[in-house]
């Protein structure tokens, strides 16, 4: 450090710190900056560039600045026409501020050059081979690093402007730089610069790993949301459009608030994939969706509540029918055995009998008696099994069978079914529907 103090005007700085060998071009806009720019114009003298402690701050007083600065030369000054200007500065020197100067038009202050120190020849010399081949790297990777600085560390023969030049560049916060600007040390200087830039570099792969991951992410959202527009445009060319998609929505919705079975479930789901993959306007895909309808409007859930009174069972009968009671007894005895035994599935009664004698009417007072929905079939003419038990679902409009259409009419899962008229069943080419 050299002992003769000398008075300079100071200019803030916001945001950044320069170092000795720096070009650097500045935007001044402060009237007290100005003023301090308009002097050392006049004056032809140097300037001296400290760095602001809180870069938020519009005036910062004395004690608001770093007491480690540059002494520059003004290039070139340029007045902008909204009253700011542009300056070129180059850093010559470190200099300590010893004290402030009393004036009012600008900062003013005193301040020694500060002498650095080499350091130790070996140390020096390897980490200025390893600060300018990772600079070279850090450059690659950051690729906003200027042509010109990348010429003039390639040049720098001294160690000391190398490890300056380099930590003009380096990507990282102002209090670390104005580290890198106290340190006096070249050997530890650069060291300190090689381990921030390693840090840098790192840092910067990884996020250049992400960056990468992120936009093959991106590619194939757009690339997705590109065919699917694609797809909607075709579909409107074909007459096809939203209400296709609004449709499988529907019925994606209505599968997952159905109570199927498990079988059932899995087969609507399957269904459901199959359809999305068709084209609306196709015929295989109308009898999917027909097959659909027919699945979601069997009442699943639904279940009426069954009475096993059997004395209300007996009084409505008697009420309903005059007499056959030998009928009604062996109705009511079979009504026991089904409110006994929780195991009997299915439970299936004959009645035979000449027309007119009341088969169909008992089965309307069974329903009535045990609470369930009355379903009755006639069987009558019926020369085709397919009537009963539904087509086969390749055949354009297929339906289901009467079992199944009675079904969903009947809104319940364990409606009284009374299949009528079976002894008037025909017989042709096609099969026997009784067998």
């Amino acid at each position: 450090m050299t002992n003769q103090s000398t008075a300079y005007a100071v200019l803030p700085l916001r945001d950044m710190v320069v170092f000795p060998h720096m070009i650097v071009p500045l935007f001044v806009g402060r009237d007290k900056s100005v003023r301090a720019l308009e002097a050392v114009m006049r004056e032809d003298k140097q300037i001296l560039l400290v760095t602001q402690i809180d870069h938020a701050a519009e005036d910062p007083g004395t004690d608001g600045m770093y007491r480690v600065g540059v002494l520059a030369n003004v290039l070139q000054l340029l007045k902008l026409p909204d009253g700011t200007v542009k300056v070129l500065v180059e850093g010559k020197a470190r200099v300590r501020i010893t004290g402030f100067v009393e004036n009012d038009q600008h900062f003013e202050a005193e301040a020694v050059v500060l002498e650095e120190t080499p350091g130790e020849p070996a140390a020096v010399e390897a980490l200025t081979r390893a600060v300018g081949d990772d600079f070279e790297r850090y450059a690659k990777i950051k690729r906003n690093v200027p042509e010109e600085a990348l010429t003039a560390i390639a040049d720098a023969a001294e160690p000391a402007r190398l490890a300056d030049l380099a930590a003009g560049h380096l990507g990282v916060d102002v209090a670390r730089k104005q580290e890198l600007l106290e340190t006096l040390d070249v050997a530890e200087r650069l060291e300190k610069v090689y381990g921030l830039m390693e840090g840098e570099i790192s840092v910067l792969q990884v996020e250049r790993k992400i960056k990468s991951r992120v936009k093959s992410q991106m590619e194939r959202t757009q690339r997705e949301y590109y065919l699917n527009e694609q797809m909607k445009a075709i579909q409107k060319e074909l007459g096809e459009g939203e209400d296709g998609q609004n449709e499988l929505t529907e019925l994606e919705d209505r599968i997952k608030s159905t109570k199927f079975s498990k079988e059932a479930r899995e087969k609507a789901e399957a269904e459901l994939k199959k359809l999305k993959s068709m084209s609306p306007m196709s015929a295989e895909a109308t009898v999917v969706r027909n097959y659909l309808d027919w699945l979601l409007a069997l009442p699943w859930g639904v279940k009426s509540r069954v009475k096993k009174d059997l004395n209300r069972a007996q009084s409505i009968l008697d009420q309903d029918h005059y007499s056959l009671d030998k009928v009604k007894e062996r109705i009511v005895e079979y009504l026991a055995v089904q409110s006994r035994s929780a195991k009997l599935k299915g439970p299936i009664l004959c009645l035979v009998g000449p027309p007119g004698v009341g088969k169909t009417s008992l089965g309307r007072s069974v329903a009535k008696a045990t609470g369930r929905e009355f379903i009755r079939i006639s069987l009558g003419g019926v020369r085709d099994e397919s009537e009963i038990r539904g087509h086969r679902r390749t055949y354009i409009g297929s339906m289901p069978g009467r079992i199944i259409q009675n079904m969903s009419r009947a809104g319940t899962r364990n409606p009284l079914f009374v299949l009528d008229e079976i002894d008037k069943m025909s017989m042709d080419f096609r099969g026997d529907p009784a067998s």
